[in-house]
């Protein structure tokens, strides 16, 4: 079902680029490990199983790291009007509504599909903002379910965590088990290492290229659907400024996932890193909310869709 969220033609090309080449990258990526390890039903069927999980549990996953729980009407009865406000507005499908018990003030979004969708929000976040800033922050939430770019992303980070785990683990056990091994298997594990490696660093960089863009393009339809980018640029502010505050020690758990947070859980805006951030920079996001409010003109009306 198509929804009235503003389609951005840029973010499908984007996603499609992105998807075929950690395609590519993933075919080569089990190609060398069958050759290396000698073993086809071995790699393909650990390789299949965890891309499966994560596929089809990634809401599950993201709400058990992030101490998420869904929750009813009769607990949160304002956080699930707005959320079916909007989706009425947009025309899609209602996502299960959840809610994060932590300070930080975020919110992100998960699920394979509009119909598996997750809106998570934190209790810091709910605190925090005025009615029409949180309205804000769903519409951006539910533009990336709208634009499934929830559900690539999901994919897309498969390699890079795949390979991350095999990097992780060849590195303990190098560290753990070295001097049992023959020259020929330490050749093979070092080959291993390095490929993995390799993979990772590729994959982190095409998945950053691709969540920045995307994060621009969820402003920019959450604004056109509400008509309030004012609203939207309060709350970006106001929630980057709260992050800052935070001790780093408690955003650790929280960055992981930075790549599904409507902002990242980092405790300053990155310097020369910025290019391998998962999201823009805030002056980057409130420019463009900038020259929206200027397209709508002041008399937008809440509610007015893109």
């Amino acid at each position: 079902m198509q929804s009235r969220f503003r389609s951005d033609r840029r973010l499908t090309v984007r996603m499609g680029i992105t998807l075929f080449l950690l395609g590519l990258l993933y075919v080569g990526f089990v190609a060398a490990l069958i050759v290396l390890l000698k073993s086809l039903v071995l790699v393909v069927v650990i390789a299949a199983a965890l891309l499966g999980a994560q596929y089809w549990f990634s809401d599950r996953i993201a709400l058990f790291a992030m101490h998420g729980r869904v929750v009813e009407r009769e607990e949160y009865p304002g956080l699930h009007a707005v959320i079916d406000r909007l989706c009425a507005i947009a025309d899609m499908p209602r996502p299960v509504v959840a809610v994060s018990d932590m300070d930080m003030p975020n919110a992100f979004a998960t699920g394979r599909n509009a119909d598996n969708a997750v809106v998570c929000v934190t209790t810091g976040l709910l605190r925090r903002l005025e009615p029409a800033e949180l309205e804000g922050v769903l519409a951006h939430e539910l533009s990336h379910v709208a634009h499934k770019d929830v559900a690539v992303i999901t994919v897309a980070s498969f390699l890079g965590v795949i390979a991350g785990l095999i990097v992780r683990f060849a590195f303990y056990s190098g560290l753990f088990g070295g001097g049992r091994r023959d020259q020929n298997t330490a050749v093979v594990f070092a080959t291993v290492m390095t490929v993995s490696a390799a993979v990772y660093a590729i994959s982190f960089l095409l998945i950053r290229a691709l969540s920045r863009y995307r994060e621009l393009a969820a402003d920019r339809a959450a604004a056109l659907l509400t008509g309030r980018p004012s609203a939207l640029a309060s709350a970006l502010t106001k929630v980057s400024g709260d992050i800052a505050r935070i001790p780093t020690s408690d955003l650790r758990t929280a960055q992981a996932f930075n790549a599904f947070y409507f902002t990242p859980a980092l405790g300053a805006e990155p310097g020369l890193s910025r290019f391998f951030s998962t999201h823009p920079s805030l002056e980057q996001r409130l420019e463009q909310l900038g020259r929206i409010s200027g397209e709508l003109g002041e008399a937008a009306r809440p509610g007015k869709a893109g």
